[in-house]
Formats: C-alpha cells, structure tokens, sequence
C-alpha cells in the first residue's frame, strides 16, 4: 500500500485539509473498518479496484465518486482489487461551502457525487482519468473547488462563524460545558447547536466526542500513557466512560483496538 498526502494551494487551504493519492497493487481481498474522524471526504477512484461499504448487515458496491458523509459509527469496507485513489479530506465545516444540502443528509453512508453535483462531477471524473500525472491531477480538483468556492460566498459569514467555534472546541478537548462555548461566541446554545448540525452534520455534543475521540487515537499511538491518564487528558471524568465511548466509535475497547490496528487505520493516523 502507497499512501501520499499534499497540500492545498494558499487559496484553498483554510477549506481543504489535505489531498491524498491511495494506491494499492496488491489483489488480495481485506475487510476492514472506518472509525469516525469528524471530516468528509471525495474520493475519486481511478483505478480498477471494487470497495463495498456496508449497510445493514449486505455489502454494496461504492460509486466511482463517494462522497463520505460523517461517520458516526464503525463503518465495515470491502477492498478487491489493485486501487488508484485520489481523495480530498475536508475540515469539519468546510463541506458545507462546496454542497448546497444541509451537511446531515450525507450521515453516515457514502453517496455518488454524480447524484449531488450532477454532469460536472461526472466530467471531473473523466477529467482525471485522462492524466497520470499527481500534480496535474491536483491541479484538475483545486480548478473545480475553486469554482464552487466563489459561487458559495452568500455562505461565506454562517460558516465562517461555525470554523471558530469548531476551533475553541478542538483547542480544549477537555471542554465539555457547550453553554461555556455559547456564550463565548455571543450565541444561545440552541442556536450554537442548529447552527453546528446544519453546517457539520454533527451536534456539539457529537463533534466533541468524536474530538475526544480521535485526540484519544493520537494518545494511544504514542504508547506512554495508561488507560486512566488518556481518559483525564480527553476530558473524561473515568475510564469507563472513555472506554464506553471508545468502544461506540470503534467496536473495540481501547486495549483490543491497540491490538489489532488494522492498515486502512494505519494510515488514517499519519
């Protein structure tokens, strides 16, 4: 497996939080699991590899364009297949200045952004598969985002405002007073939390925990801390409630998931 992140140009940086080239040339046949990360993703497969994402208890095949809804639960993938794979990986706010749906239609399932965006998507597509070259590639999607960026600008200002409280959210995962964080921004928390779900897909409650969450991942890596200490510096009051909201996210407690790190989670933590 060959995995490559870059960087957006300056004008697309505050929206996009990286691209990334997956490539697979391996056929051999794995199943793994998607742990909830805050962030949607496009990924444009350009490759003849099949994925299946789950649904209920079948597998179905997925589109060649996916767009990535937030995850708030395991999600089981299928691979078949050698991959080609070109994504970009959203902040949690910033897909909402590129799709006109609220955010939370897209929860938890992957749809083809052909049925979003329509005939364009499916040109971009084409678009990519006529060159190999990384760079042109990129410079293909950053070509398009722009497009849709200036055509959002009338959403400019709700989702800005949605960006810095996301922000004071993830300075402090400890902080878990959201009447704390209304009011620090000059809002109601009834507004704060309509405002968040419409342009995130995700309650405050929600993104809080999957912060705590991925910010518990990132402790868990680095293999120096017990159990107790991950859960005080993730802002848990004890160790049970971490390992109960560990384990909603991953299927695993925290100790079984160290043991069984599996490789499209490997990645997903560089």
């Amino acid at each position: 497996m060959n995995f490559k992140q870059f960087a957006p140009s300056n004008i697309l940086m505050p929206y996009i939080k990286h691209y990334y080239i997956f490539e697979s040339d391996s056929d051999i046949e794995f199943e793994d699991i998607v742990f909830p990360s805050g962030d949607m993703e496009v990924i444009f497969n350009l490759g003849n590899g099949v994925w299946e994402s789950s649904v209920g208890n079948e597998f179905y095949k997925t589109p060649q364009i996916e767009l990535w809804g937030q995850i708030t639960k395991p999600l089981a993938i299928k691979s078949k297949g050698k991959h080609t794979m070109l994504g970009i990986k959203f902040f949690t706010h910033s897909a909402a200045y590129f799709f006109n749906d609220e955010i939370g239609v897209f929860n938890d399932r992957i749809t083809d952004l052909y049925d979003v965006l329509g005939n364009p998507a499916k040109i971009l597509h084409a678009q990519l598969l006529e060159t190999k070259d990384q760079d042109k590639r990129i410079e293909i999607l950053e070509g398009f985002l722009i497009k849709k960026l200036i055509g959002a600008q009338k959403r400019f200002a709700r989702i800005d405002k949605v960006a810095h409280i996301l922000m004071s959210i993830k300075k402090n995962p400890a902080e878990n007073n959201l009447g704390n964080i209304a009011s620090k921004h000059g809002i109601t928390p009834r507004y704060l939390h309509k405002l968040i779900l419409q342009n995130t897909g995700l309650s405050p409650s929600s993104f809080n925990k999957i912060n705590r969450f991925q910010f518990s991942l990132k402790l868990i890596a680095k293999n120096n801390l017990p159990f107790t200490a991950i859960a005080y510096n993730c802002g848990y009051f004890d160790q049970s409630h971490f390992i109960r909201d560990f384990k909603s996210f991953t299927g695993l407690t925290p100790s079984a998931y160290m043991e069984n790190i599996t490789p499209v989670n490997q990645l997903l933590l560089q």
